[in-house]
């Protein structure tokens, strides 16, 4: 379903495991980000009508995932570390055109945000079935599902307002470029990307 060129390196999980404080604390701030990210694109095309009745509830539903995270973090005697760079999102970004105006932007938007939620759900589908600790296991399979739900929105969101042809091909080109920054990052546990 999600369509992703390039697995997770089946490494990823048992060094995730590794320090489940680090792993915690990328995935808050990832929710973190998913909220405002949705807060921006209402603020930015609030004409979108469909978008905002659409994006308004993800809000709430990312930022429950933030406070969520921050209670799984307090369960464990876990602290909320620091915020680090997100150079996956960082790399998805550096792909979208600038300067090609609004509708443009709003596109590569709505195409950056399906991509990290697609990637996003895939790595908690791992965390679902392979981490040891059973808990964490069925804790991890709920946010796996909201995030496919998310990946579908963004992608639909995207097929309203543009021809499908168009935002399929771009689509493709996406999923190839994410599949080479996936290919030449460093596997680290301490990141949910």
């Amino acid at each position: 379903m999600l369509n992703l060129r390039l697995p997770t390196d089946p490494r990823w999980v048992n060094l995730a495991e590794m320090d489940l404080g680090e792993i915690l604390t990328d995935h808050a701030y990832c929710e973190q980000k998913a909220a405002t990210s949705c807060i921006s694109l209402i603020q930015g095309y609030p004409d979108r009508e469909e978008l905002v009745r659409e994006l308004a509830p993800i809000v709430t539903e990312e930022w429950g995932h933030f406070r969520a995270v921050l209670a799984e973090l307090d369960r464990r005697g876990l602290k909320l570390g620091r915020q680090r760079k997100d150079e996956y999102v960082n790399a998805l970004l550096d792909f979208a055109p600038k300067g090609r105006g609004r509708d443009a932007a709003l596109l590569e938007k709505l195409l950056i945000f399906a991509l990290i939620e697609a990637r996003s759900c895939e790595r908690f589908r791992l965390m679902s079935l392979y981490v040891s600790d059973e808990p964490l296991r069925k804790w991890y399979h709920k946010f796996m599902v909201a995030e496919a739900g998310h990946y579908v929105l963004f992608i639909e969101l995207a097929r309203k307002y543009f021809d499908r042809e168009m935002v399929d091909a771009r689509w493709k080109e996406y999923l190839t470029y994410e599949a080479e920054v996936l290919a030449k990052m460093e596997v680290r546990g301490d990141r949910m990307h």
